[in-house]
């Protein structure tokens, strides 16, 4: 593939969405990450034009859009693509992206659950597989010269395919906005999948679905959960009873929900339904993107915030002080490779190696009441609880002799006691 041309000056070109030039006419097959939205079904006829000779293989991966996924195949066709492939990874991405990250406890800037974050190495690596069983020589994504996603899914196709050619659209064309995307497709008589009024920028899976743009891109305006809203009530909505569950884990992995046994899709499925119908997980945040500039987003993490909650109370039981402590530094790292795409990465795969070393015993049962957006603890018992009644009790028991302590504060006071005899010294020396 010949090199991607720069992206011409507004003076330059004759209209506002004319793609700079031709940037190829070898013919070719070009795999695009397809969620039929509105950049990437704007980008599957800007695609034709301008590689004319290329097939486009359409193809979108599962990672629990819902219906999002709907009449994809006919929408692909109909904007151009020569196939369109939908791939279900959802319990790949429970089992070995989410439930990683949730042995980790990784959440970034205390409230991000890094829900897109964590599905985009997974999405690409499909894209990947796609790509090369397909022979194409390119890999397109949708993703903005602005954000994140263009970083996570580059990283993982250098990491795993460096040979295939990656075309990132936002970077070169002279598209500029939502509107000039729908002008684009009303032009070529292509339907448009939303409308200029709800065009927030929504990202969904089955850990969370966040929303971007319209209000939001002001931070001194208050969300319109009104519209914004599709997973959760707000709290004020929610129920005036508490709702009560029981959580089992199995070295740190959840796998029971009130006692029942539940495959990954399923058991994320009710907590879902659960934690959003408590207005469980909402989060608003002014985050730092990997670029370098702030963005203001506002998800919605029903399922995974109980997950959170259920599996930290059970880590408070079961790890020691020092493993503890440690693993609160390995959390900070390991949060910031997911956020910035790092997944295929050696760190990554080594703190996650020292991470399940830490899971071997966070085995048992969390209770947890849910009650207008807050998930409060009540009880957890594990067969490796670390908590001993008999030393924790104010009934004074066999493995605590209350005297010790004076030897102890001795020791570990040593150092403030030497401090404090040196500068009286120096003070009565003046």
């Amino acid at each position: 593939m010949s090199e991607l041309p720069r992206k011409k000056s507004a003076a330059a070109t004759t209209s506002t969405y004319e793609a700079a030039v031709h940037i190829s006419d070898a013919p070719e097959k070009i795999v695009l990450a397809y969620s039929g939205g509105l950049d990437t079904t704007v980008i599957i006829p800007w695609l034709k034009e301008n590689y004319p000779k290329c097939q486009i293989i359409a193809v979108c991966v599962d990672v629990g859009q819902g219906g999002e996924t709907d009449g994809l195949e006919e929408r692909a066709a109909e904007a151009g693509a020569v196939k369109c492939l939908i791939l279900d990874v959802r319990e790949e991405f429970i089992t070995d992206y989410i439930y990683p990250m949730l042995k980790a406890d990784a959440v970034y800037e205390d409230k991000y659950l890094l829900g897109t974050s964590i599905a985009r190495p997974l999405i690409a690596k499909a894209l990947v597989d796609v790509a090369l069983s397909e022979n194409a020589t390119a890999i397109c994504h949708g993703a903005t010269g602005k954000g994140n996603d263009q970083i996570r899914f580059e990283l993982t196709i250098q990491a795993l395919a460096p040979d295939l050619k990656i075309i990132a659209p936002w970077r070169i064309w002279n598209l500029s906005s939502r509107e000039e995307e729908l002008a684009y497709l009303a032009d070529r008589g292509i339907p448009a999948p939303m409308t200029k009024e709800q065009s927030y920028s929504r990202d969904r899976n089955l850990w969370h679905l966040s929303h971007e743009g319209l209000e939001l891109e002001d931070p001194a305006n208050e969300p319109d959960f009104s519209r914004l809203l599709q997973l959760s009530v707000t709290p004020q909505e929610a129920p005036d009873a508490t709702a009560a569950l029981e959580l089992e884990f199995c070295q740190g992995v959840p796998v029971k929900l009130n006692g029942e046994a539940l495959d990954p899709i399923a058991l994320m499925d009710r907590l879902n339904a659960l934690g959003g119908a408590n207005g469980v997980g909402i989060a608003d945040l002014v985050e730092n993107r990997v670029v370098g500039m702030k963005s203001r987003g506002v998800y919605e993490t029903p399922g995974g915030s109980i997950l959170y909650r259920a599996h930290r109370d059970l880590e408070y039981l079961c790890l020691d002080k020092q493993t503890t402590a440690f693993k609160e530094i390995i959390r900070t790292k390991f949060t910031e490779l997911v956020y910035s795409g790092e997944w295929f990465t050696p760190l990554r795969e080594a703190l996650s190696a020292f991470i399940d070393s830490t899971q071997e015993t966070v085995t048992g049962k969390v209770r947890l009441k849910l009650y207008k957006g807050s998930v409060i603890s009540a009880g957890a018992e594990s067969p490796y609880s670390l908590y001993n009644e008999n030393l924790a009790s104010f009934t004074t028991g066999e493995l605590y002799n209350h005297y010790d302590a004076e030897g102890f504060i001795n020791l570990f006071g040593l150092p403030l006691k030497v401090r404090a005899l040196m500068r009286q010294k120096a003070e009565g020396a003046q």
